[in-house]
């Protein structure tokens, strides 16, 4: 009774951990700082910034006297989207539906946890289930962080929209603060999978000597 009740610490963290994490990671899909691009005006003498997120890109035009910001945003059906946004689209989507139903596992094992239940059906630990659901949902985080990460290292053209007026070249490129938000998410659902792994109560309780 006293090591259910105690495991039940754990795995609140562990959804808690895992509850931040999907706020985090819904959060960074719609940062536009996903790549921040410096365009060189051959016109103007200034240095216009462009801010390149998931759904969407805005372009910054700054001087002495005035700030002008104009956005553009980008859906499924839009051709012309760089590709290691449309595949980072995906990544990010599937780790958000997945790590919301790894956290909805975790609230029924909780539920089954405090109601003593769950130790009369340990072969299907919902605990488990959503550990597994939150490394998945991790791995496809960190694989939305890399492909991005690539793409600005690499400098590749990029093709958008015409309407959007952006070069296939920036005059330069860094990764955003996006990418911090969502390495971040990535991590907390690692630790919430650790912790529902490593406190599950059947797995305690088989490390425990039999009397």
């Amino acid at each position: 009774m006293v090591l259910y009740k105690k495991s039940g610490n754990h795995q609140l963290r562990g959804f808690a951990l895992a509850a931040i994490a999907w706020i985090l990671c819904s959060t960074s899909m719609g940062l536009p700082e996903w790549q921040i691009w410096y365009l060189e005006n051959p016109v103007l003498s200034y240095t216009s910034m462009a801010f390149v997120g998931m759904w969407g890109a805005s372009v910054c035009h700054h001087n002495n006297s005035s700030h002008v910001r104009v956005c553009h945003y980008y859906n499924y059906r839009d051709a012309l989207v760089p590709l290691d946004i449309r595949v980072a689209q995906h990544l990010l989507l599937v780790a958000s539906i997945v790590g919301l139903v790894g956290a909805v596992c975790a609230v029924f094992g909780l539920q089954q946890l405090y109601t003593e239940k769950l130790q009369k059906n340990e072969d299907c630990n919902p605990f488990v289930l959503s550990a597994i659901l939150n490394a998945i949902a991790s791995i496809f985080i960190f694989l939305a962080v890399m492909c991005n990460y690539f793409t600005v290292q690499s400098k590749d053209r990029v093709c958008f929209l015409p309407s959007f007026q952006l070069p296939l070249f920036p005059y330069a490129q860094k990764a955003g603060s996006a990418i911090r938000v969502a390495c971040i998410s990535g991590i907390l659902f690692l630790l919430s999978a650790i912790i529902f792994i490593t406190y599950s109560p059947s797995m305690e309780s088989k490390m425990l000597p039999h009397v």
